[in-house]
């Protein structure tokens, strides 16, 4: 980590993220900066300068390869993206998911080998659903695990920086 870093950052997987405010409002509780990555440009808060907005050409992973390359240890990164998370969770970034699910090294593999068995399940006609339907507990459940998990980076940093 380089020490000149005293905060982690909240990376925004943006494109049809629902809970863009709830990233507001905790890196405002935290004086942490957001950087929202997308493919087209999305109104952000006037005025805050803590908050900036990577738009990303078009294509497939674009937004993620630019996530992954820009995110450093400690960092938090909010996605639905479950192979993004992975590659997050292998730089030492925490990642969350729209609906508070935490991505953990412990749980990744099952979440990348299910992610795959539904999508096998549906090129082969099996499953025709999507994803759930947001709800308001999901939003409550984002704002409690994004808070949880820019406290433990904080403290990790923190740790860091007093033994070196």
């Amino acid at each position: 980590m380089p020490a000149e870093r005293t905060q982690p950052v909240l990376f925004v997987d943006a494109d049809a993220c629902p809970v863009k405010a709830e990233v507001y409002r905790v890196a405002e509780r935290h004086g942490l900066d957001v950087v929202l990555v997308a493919n087209s440009f999305m109104a952000t808060p006037r005025g805050d300068h803590r908050i900036r907005l990577q738009v990303v050409p078009q294509g497939p992973d674009v937004a993620d390869d630019w996530i992954v390359e820009a995110a450093a240890e400690h960092d938090v990164v909010v996605t639905a993206d479950i192979p993004l998370a992975a590659r997050c969770l292998a730089k030492g970034a925490a990642a969350v998911g729209p609906t508070g699910r935490p991505f953990t090294q412990a749980s990744i593999g099952a979440a990348l080998a299910s992610r795959e068995l539904m999508s096998h399940l549906r090129e082969i006609g099996e499953i025709t659903g999507g994803p759930a339907v947001f709800q308001p507990k999901d939003r409550s459940r984002f704002l409690q695990e994004l808070e949880h998990a820019v406290v433990r980076a904080k403290r990790a940093i923190d740790a860091e920086r007093t033994s070196a």
